[in-house]
């Protein structure tokens, strides 16, 4: 029974990855691979993989644990672009390790552990795809606020927070609660940075709660 490990990722808090680790488990099951471990996490897709923990945690541990392949839903959940989604499939390559996509039944490498020339073209045209609906989509937000932000302008309307607002320190340790902890510990604020994705000034002021 092949060895195999899941990838789940979405990209805001608002969605949820347990679909598609209900989907994937079931897919192994009815083909009889055995899942070892699970990796999944919601995350920015702005981040680079050396900033996601579940991505360099899942190459050092199919590096060190025979695993056969690693199966995703969506080509899409790799990386934020073609470049940083391919990196991770060389990466697992390299290792003779395959990246299934369930959606295209789609395997990086062949049977006997060489590199898929058909799926290392379908893989660079799908990631192309989604990067250029991700710069879509992006376009059509900036443009849709820069049309709100001109209305309310004509129309006389203030934005923004309230000159008085200002969020209260047991707000700041409930909304910041990993960071605080990271920063107790003596983690640098860029370290902190990469590992939760924090702005330096927003922890910069959890520093200042802290002393």
């Amino acid at each position: 029974m092949d060895k195999v490990v899941i990838l789940a990722r979405v990209s805001t808090d608002k969605q949820e990855y347990q679909r598609q680790l209900t989907e994937l488990r079931e897919y192994c099951s009815k083909v009889g691979w055995e899942v070892v471990r699970e990796f999944a996490n919601k995350v920015s897709g702005a981040k680079r993989n050396k900033e996601r923990p579940e991505i360099v945690e899942l190459i050092e541990f199919v590096k060190s644990n025979d695993i056969r392949r690693v199966v995703c839903l969506e080509i899409s959940r790799l990386g934020r672009n073609t470049l940083e989604a391919l990196r991770i499939i060389q990466a697992l390559n390299e290792h003779k390790v395959s990246l299934f996509v369930k959606n295209y039944n789609l395997e990086t490498l062949t049977p006997d552990g060489n590199v898929n020339p058909v799926a290392s073209l379908i893989t660079t045209i799908l990631l192309e795809i989604a990067q250029m609906e991700r710069l879509t989509i992006k376009e059509r937000m900036a443009s849709g606020r820069n049309q709100y932000i001109a209305k309310c302008r004509a129309e006389g309307i203030k934005m923004g927070r309230p000159s008085t607002y200002r969020k209260s320190e047991s707000k700041y340790r409930e909304q910041y609660a990993k960071e605080i902890a990271l920063l107790h510990k003596g983690i640098s604020l860029r370290n902190v940075r990469a590992i939760t994705g924090t702005s330096i000034n927003t922890l910069r002021k959890l520093c200042q709660i802290l002393k």
